[in-house]
């Protein structure tokens, strides 16, 4: 049968991936999709690199635009990264009716819903698997195998880099800055870790998710995100001592009042699986009204993982290809005429549990006036730990677990704490979730 000839536009790690195991895996492969898929042009500014990962299994140009209008090419593969020329070439590519596999969240999370209706009105499929958790086949969870659920909430440790920091700062007692620099060393951070260590790539990755899962438009800009950069060794100790773990974590929930999507570190109970996720792996939990919490668990990067998210795709639009458009399954799994804009909750309104760390003078009162504060805001206390000073020391660290509140009580909370005299220094304050 004839094969489906792909265009590759860029081959630098996760490009040469999805080119060895394509070549590797051809046979399993090709038995899967029905006919073979075969990468038959790669683009990519850098011709020699292009030139040697090929070996000369196919035709090489430093011209993207030229692919995306080759007339040969069925499916085009984005991975160039970002949103600007690589939404000039997925547009291109959708406008000369080819299919598109990319691997690309910030594009989708910033422009997926003006693509996704491209691709609807010139009947061609868009594949991004690759686009969340790399290997983990998290997209065709939420999208197809959970499709009978009414999903209400995700919870996602989505980005490696950041929860190989956190791990090291759990395991070894070290600041932030030390293990960043090491996760740098061994190639887990970029040598500018911003869209990491700010939480903005989780940020992307929950915005394609919270879409697939409640059917609404992508609302990246309505995502509240907090990073890792301000967390300290002692707060990771505390919450230990306390039964529980930091992670950061992409959330979303389902409310009565509109959609959580929030990004920042999370203190979860050290018993729950996705509290004991190490290195540089993924996780995401689902909670589906019929199916209860499912976990999802992996290689969330690297050259292999994600091109075996990448091929998935080709392999579905191979399948697919000729099929009808209306008898496709749905790009963000409800039907396109289907989908809402739900309200995205501010942070300010989201409900939930509260780890506060506060240095005071050690002198009696204090704890008197903390809670008096707290109770004045309807804010009850769950648990409470107290470091013993040192010999001679005259400040201490008080720790409290809330329960549930409205986060702009504990802002408004947090304010009047700061300013007793006996508190020194900022309040720090992270969120606490069960999962449950």
């Amino acid at each position: 049968m004839k094969p489906i000839n792909v265009g590759l536009l860029g081959i630098g790690t996760v490009g040469g991936g999805t080119f060895t195991v394509l070549k590797r895996n051809a046979e399993e492969i090709t038995r899967r999709a029905g006919r073979p898929i075969e990468i038959t042009v790669v683009a990519d500014k850098n011709l020699e690199l292009a030139r040697k990962v090929t070996a000369g299994a196919c035709r090489v140009t430093d011209d993207a635009f030229a692919v995306v209008s080759d007339p040969d090419v069925d499916i085009i593969v984005e991975l160039i990264g970002g949103y600007g020329v690589a939404k000039e070439l997925v547009l291109k590519a959708i406008a000369n009716g080819k299919h598109v596999v990319t691997a690309n969240k910030a594009l989708l999370a910033t422009c997926g819903n003006e693509i996704f209706a491209a691709a609807q009105e010139q009947g061609v499929m868009v594949g991004f698997e690759a686009a969340v958790a790399g290997g983990i086949p998290i997209i065709k969870a939420l999208r197809e195998g959970l499709t009978a659920n009414r999903i209400e909430w995700i919870a996602g440790i989505i980005n490696g880099t950041t929860n190989f920091i956190l791990s090291e700062m759990r395991d070894k007692g070290l600041p932030f800055a030390a293990v960043l620099k090491e996760a740098q060393r061994l190639g887990y951070a970029e040598a500018d870790p911003t869209f990491d260590i700010d939480g903005i790539d989780a940020a992307h990755k929950l915005t394609i998710m919270s879409a697939i899962a409640f059917g609404n438009s992508m609302s990246f800009e309505g995502v509240y995100i907090e990073g890792i950069s301000k967390l300290e060794a002692a707060d990771m100790k505390y919450a230990e001592q306390l039964g529980y773990r930091i992670k950061l974590l992409g959330i979303t929930k389902r409310t009565a009042e509109g959609v959580e999507l929030r990004v920042h570190p999370t203190l979860i109970p050290a018993k729950r699986l996705i509290a004991n996720v190490e290195g540089a792996m993924n996780a995401v939990l689902v909670k589906g009204d019929a199916v209860g919490i499912t976990l999802y668990y992996g290689k969330g990067a690297g050259a292999e993982p994600t091109a075996s998210a990448i091929i998935a795709d080709l392999v579905d639009v191979t399948r697919m290809h000729t099929a009808d458009p209306e008898h496709r399954v749905p790009h963000l799994a409800f039907q396109p005429d289907a989908m809402v804009d739900l309200t995205i909750l501010p942070q300010s309104e989201v409900i939930t549990r509260y780890y506060l760390r506060l240095r005071v003078e050690d002198k009696p009162g204090v704890l008197a006036d903390i809670t008096r504060i707290l109770a004045d805001h309807q804010i009850s206390i769950e648990a409470m730990m107290q470091r013993e000073p040192d010999a001679g020391e005259e400040q201490t660290d008080i720790i409290m677990l809330t329960h549930k509140t409205r986060e702009k009580s504990i802002d408004a909370a947090i304010v009047r704490i700061e300013a007793l005299p006996v508190v020194k220094g900022a309040l720090i304050r992270l969120r606490l979730e069960e999962l449950l």
